[in-house]
């Protein structure tokens, strides 16, 4: 049996253990030695890399549609301090060091999360959807992700039908961030936007870039553990030259395992 946590035994103790893995968190950031992005520009990079758009609405949670506009109404805070960023060679990027204060004129609203492995709702719920959309550019970057957190369930099924299995990132105030680091010589810019129904990210640079890179799903297949559906599911990335299109290079990224809490269509093949 896994073994409960000192505040789930003791709740009235989260608030304290919030605010102490906070400073903590901060404090370690401080003296980490890494240099954050913190510069803004007034205009754009002049070469797009990449984009990407995501629904902003999903209805197949099962909560009050309201829980999904006060997403969007959270996520257009986190977005304005992360919209326009510059990460210019040997800096990192954070998400909580961009959005710490993203409330500082106006709070979060109530949205959905997983807390203790259960889908809630608590104020700033849906932020990882900003996320996630953030670690899919990165992806299509030469950028070094250096701290990213996979969901370890997927309790709905995502609204964009195409969208790849794997590619999130979960973030946790205190506890979880998503990191990246330019160890290249080059700057990139992140522009986010959010025009209902969806939200938009591309990723610019200085430079043309030189390499396009695809990023897709590998050996993906569920799986029965426990009374529970898993998916397992590697994610794969070539490297290709912009100009003479040849693959450069190509290889696994990582592989995730996690736990599928909605029901899978008819005729799913699902191993025991």
């Amino acid at each position: 049996m896994k073994r409960k946590r000192v505040t789930q035994l003791f709740p009235f103790l989260l608030p304290v253990r919030k605010v102490q893995r906070k400073v903590f968190f901060y404090t370690r950031m401080y003296f980490d030695r890494n240099h954050y992005a913190k510069a803004k520009a007034p205009e754009l990079l002049p070469f797009c890399v990449y984009e990407t758009k995501s629904k902003l609405l999903n209805e197949n949670t099962g909560f009050d549609m309201k829980y999904q506009e006060n997403k969007v109404f959270n996520l257009r805070l986190a977005a304005e301090p992360v919209n326009g960023l510059l990460i210019r060679p040997g800096e990192t990027f954070s998400f909580w060091q961009r959005v710490r204060y993203a409330e500082k004129k106006e709070r979060y609203k109530d949205g959905l999360c997983v807390v203790n492995d259960q889908l809630v709702t608590v104020p700033g719920g849906g932020l990882c959807h900003l996320s996630n959309l953030l670690f899919w550019l990165f992806l299509h970057t030469p950028l070094t992700i250096e701290e990213r957190h996979p969901h370890q369930i997927k309790d709905f099924p995502s609204p964009d039908e195409d969208e790849p299995d794997g590619v999130d990132a979960t973030i946790h105030e205190g506890w979880m961030d998503l990191k990246v680091k330019n160890n290249t010589n080059l700057t990139f810019q992140i522009e986010i936007a959010i025009a209902e129904p969806y939200i938009y990210g591309r990723i610019f640079m200085d430079q043309a870039q030189r390499y396009r890179y695809e990023v897709t799903n590998r050996d993906k297949r569920f799986f029965q553990k426990d009374g529970k559906i898993f998916e397992r599911v590697s994610v794969g990335r070539q490297v290709i030259h912009s100009e003479s299109q040849q693959v450069v290079s190509e290889n696994i990224l990582y592989t995730d395992v996690f736990e599928i809490g909605y029901p899978l269509p008819e005729g799913t093949a699902v191993a025991e």
